[in-house]
């Protein structure tokens, strides 16, 4: 057990330096390009491969982490961090804006497969480190780490405004890439060789292999993260922007501490949602649908509609986070130790897949039909999230 804390140790400090760094860089390079004069759709251009090859690399990530082991999963992903952050730093304003716009929308690319290699590396590790049997050890440890994951992306955020403010874009990222790498030298030398190796042969078409219930649980987290990211990536801050009038400060701010408060509650959970399986998963879910219909029906009439949008947010948060960390020790429970970065790695394959739909069904449903749009179809998303958890086992093996 002492070596296991120790490793345990080591695998979350390496997911924090590159967290940081993360949330850093979204604001880093969403704050310069304003700055530079694009507009909102052209920045939102340079995060697509970041979302798209998050999909890819959870995809194979786990296929290759079974074969090689997460040390080497994990160290590629800081590595990819590293290199995305010094060719960042060497964007020249002087590049022409389709240029430009390609050169960071690869170093974005790179970022995104740095991430989720990272992540997946991170996540699958505690199910090694963990002996078999211990469901409350792993659920505290598995929320322990993704909720420090969270609240620190918010923490990034600040990090990102104060370098680009002290240091100028190139000094940031030099700094956090310097950071980085000295993290990954430590990682380098301390981690355990053959973490999460599988003993048999692992053939490319296990990716797609899996137990009804990873699939009905991995199906569940891609309309649970969809639902989440339509309202908050795009409907939310335009919302506070052109109805509340909110300064960028106070939309920055704002998103900030909801996701450090997503991370505390989820670090917590274990508290909250004990012994959970999946008929707690389901009622989970349905109390966020039940959150999401209040929020609209405030808006449809009229009851302090930007009152009870940031304050039915905040309380949206809140249950969402459960949600995410029960879905999070699930994947694991449901898995056995040789299969365990497969089955994570499709999972949160499904979970990019929602992000990146809720991105694009973000900004469809608000220009047609405001939050109100992004609030009912998100409702909708998280019905589906709802049924397709119908059939999730209530014993925390799998059945």
């Amino acid at each position: 057990m002492r070596h296991a804390l120790r490793n345990y140790a080591l695998v979350t400090g390496a997911y924090w330096a590159f967290t940081l760094t993360d949330g850093a860089l979204r604001m880093l390079v969403l704050l310069h390009f304003y700055t530079l004069g694009y507009g909102a759709f052209q920045i939102a251009l340079l995060f697509v491969l970041y979302e798209f090859f998050g999909v890819i690399t959870n995809l194979v990530g786990g296929w290759i982490a079974a074969r090689l082991g997460l040390k080497v999963t994990l160290l590629a992903g800081l590595s990819l961090q590293v290199a995305a952050l010094f060719m960042l730093s060497a964007f020249d304003v002087a590049w022409s804006v389709m240029f430009g716009m390609t050169y960071v929308m690869g170093a974005q690319a790179l970022s995104g497969i740095a991430k989720d290699l990272t992540k997946m590396s991170a996540k699958s590790s505690l199910k090694t480190l963990v002996p078999d049997g211990e469901h409350s050890t792993l659920f505290k440890w598995v929320a322990v780490l993704t909720g420090s994951k969270n609240a620190l992306k918010g923490v990034g955020f600040f990090l990102g405004g104060f370098l680009l403010t002290q240091f100028g874009f190139q000094g940031a990222l030099m700094i956090m890439a310097t950071g980085l790498a000295v993290v990954l030298c430590v990682s380098v030398l301390s981690l355990p060789n053959g973490m999460g190796q599988s003993k048999a042969k692992v053939k490319f078409t296990h990716i797609l292999s899996k137990s009804p219930d990873i699939n009905r649980l991995s199906a569940a987290r891609f309309f649970l993260f969809g639902a989440r990211d339509i309202w908050f990536v795009v409907g939310l801050p335009l919302f506070l922007a052109s109805s509340l009038n909110w300064s960028h400060t106070q939309i920055g701010s704002y998103m900030a501490a909801w996701v450090m408060g997503y991370g505390f509650v989820q670090a917590v959970a274990p508290k909250i949602a004990k012994n959970p399986d999946g008929q707690s998963s389901r009622l989970w879910i349905l109390a966020l649908v039940v959150v999401t219909a209040l929020i609209g029906g405030a808006v449809i009439y009229g009851v302090q509609p930007g009152l009870m949008v940031v304050v039915g947010l905040l309380v949206f948060g809140f249950v969402f986070a459960i949600n995410s960390a029960v879905h999070s020790y699930l994947i694991l429970a449901y898995s056995q130790a040789e299969d365990v970065a497969l089955n994570v790695g499709f999972y949160y394959m499904a979970n990019a897949g929602g992000r990146l739909a809720g991105t694009v069904l973000s900004g469809l449903s608000y220009q047609f039909g405001g939050l109100l749009a992004c609030l009912t179809v998100s409702a909708v998303f998280l019905m589906m999230a709802w049924l397709l958890s119908l059939k999730l086992p209530d014993d925390r093996e799998g059945a």
